[in-house]
């Protein structure tokens, strides 16, 4: 049998985008028991989407990834992976997951790197071409390495080339830069765009929230099972009525700053104040009627961290 090799290759060209949704969840819910971990859940992605699931620990995520991997069977409502169920889109190798290992490195010990790819390789009938797996996930320099002596971020290559092995439609990645230094992380998402034109959907959740707004087309922010917010982080945070006011004072006083029009919250730093106001105008004209002196004036919109707050925290339970 001819051995492969990581020789560079031309990366497949763009396919058409085909038609129909990517996935589909059509009112589902879902029940362990007496808890309800998704409560009549709508959603749908595109073929060729980059999408961020979003959510605080128990908000659903992990039910929703293990429905669309055919793990679980919905109580209620229906899924759909590429147009069919969630069982024939895994078997026919057209979906790839990398899902969190614990402490492990989720890597068969004691073997090659290339061993590893080669093994799971095997297990498709239509795999991608091996140079193309190593140069997407830029395993090449440690091919010949015992998968126990990778580092985190080597670690984290790897069992990115294993999920996409098969060469999917679909692949659902969980925390897939952890380990991952800045330099990894830029090359990881720079391939992640490179899947998207390939036609190619690209599920993800993480903590970082600013690689899911710089990342993502969209984002979609889950809590108590139910869907809170779905669009591009700029729509996300323009929803959330939150701006920071602010400006240079000298003696700021907190207690009348709190008291402006609007103002949520006041932090004093020394002569910098920052205000959370949900009337940024407002605000601003209350500043000027109480004849408060301040120079090097700012407003900004709240970040995506700040908006995943606001939409996931307490007032914002399903009920």
């Amino acid at each position: 049998m001819k051995e492969e090799t990581a020789t560079p290759t031309r990366a497949p060209e763009p396919v058409a985008l085909a038609s129909g949704a990517a996935l589909r969840f059509h009112a589902v819910t879902h029940r362990y028991g007496a808890h309800v971990a998704l409560d009549d859940l709508h959603l749908e992605v595109a073929r060729g989407e980059t999408v961020a699931l979003l959510g605080p620990n128990g908000a659903g995520k992990t039910t929703m990834i293990s429905l669309l991997l055919g793990l679980l069977h919905p109580s209620a409502g229906d899924v759909e992976v590429l147009d069919t169920s969630p069982h024939a889109a895994v078997a026919g190798g057209r979906v790839g997951a990398m899902l969190q290992t614990g402490s492990g490195s989720g890597l068969p010990p004691g073997v090659t790197v290339r061993a590893a790819l080669r093994l799971v390789r095997s297990l498709y009938r239509h795999p991608a071409p091996f140079d193309v797996t190593v140069e997407r996930a830029g395993i090449a320099p440690f091919l010949s390495r015992q998968t126990h002596r990778l580092s985190g971020g080597q670690a984290q290559r790897v069992r990115f080339a294993i999920a996409i092995a098969g060469n999917p439609d679909l692949v659902f990645l969980d925390e897939p830069t952890a380990a991952m230094d800045v330099a990894g992380r830029r090359s990881f998402w720079g391939m992640i765009r490179q899947f998207g034109r390939e036609g190619r959907t690209t599920v993800f959740a993480t903590h970082h929230l600013q690689e899911a707004d710089r990342v993502a087309d969209r984002v979609v922010v889950v809590n108590h099972g139910r869907l809170v917010a779905d669009g591009p982080g700029a729509t996300l945070k323009a929803a959330v009525a939150a701006r920071h006011v602010q400006f240079v004072c000298d003696a700021p006083d907190e207690k009348q700053l709190d008291s402006l029009e609007g103002v949520t919250d006041v932090e004093v730093r020394g002569r910098g104040v920052r205000l959370d106001s949900l009337d940024a105008d407002a605000t601003v004209r209350a500043l000027v009627e109480h004849q408060i002196a301040f120079s090097d004036l700012e407003v900004k919109g709240v970040g995506l961290e700040e908006a995943f707050v606001a939409l996931t925290g307490p007032g914002r339970a399903a009920g």
